[in-house]
């Protein structure tokens, strides 16, 4: 199967998608700062439409099939991650004790680290213990920026 990336320009800068007809592999943070205009390959349209909804405020919740590359402890975190309801935060602690192993904190941690998937697969949402915005790869100011759309109150 043919794998396929397109540009997606959003208020968090240029996001690359890629992904097949079977789902989306990966949504990237670029630093690139314009993205040529291009109609999204046929497998990615959904996603870009979804992602257009997502940012104007019309979609809570995506509904696209995903295919993310990883260890099937991280699948099963990225799993758990996508339960967690738009406006709402969870703790790594949270995630480990859903997973029913309270011990894997750190592995918490380090699975939402590489989620190939982000904002569609929410690892935004999760914080720390105490209340803070730890942890996000595409930076705290977009970690931040994404609860702030989902009318999360930050303290």
């Amino acid at each position: 199967m043919r794998v396929a990336s397109a540009y997606y320009k959003s208020e968090l800068g240029v996001l690359k998608v890629t992904g097949t007809e079977d789902g989306i592999h990966a949504v990237e943070f670029t630093n690139i700062e314009t993205a040529a205009q291009m109609a999204a390959p046929t497998c990615l349209r959904e996603c870009f439409r979804q992602l257009d909804e997502y940012f104007s405020g019309g979609r809570k919740q995506f509904a696209l099939p995903l295919k993310p590359q990883g260890t099937d402890f991280q699948k099963a975190v990225w799993n758990e991650l996508s339960k967690i309801p738009y406006g709402q935060t969870v703790t790594y602690m949270h995630v480990a004790k859903a997973l029913g192993n309270p011990n894997a904190v750190r592995a918490v941690g380090a699975a939402n680290g590489r989620n190939p998937i982000p904002i569609i697969v929410p690892c935004h949402r999760v914080i720390g213990s105490n209340g803070d915005l730890i942890g996000f790869g595409g930076g705290i100011w977009r970690k931040e920026f994404l609860l702030r759309h989902e009318k999360v109150v930050l303290i």
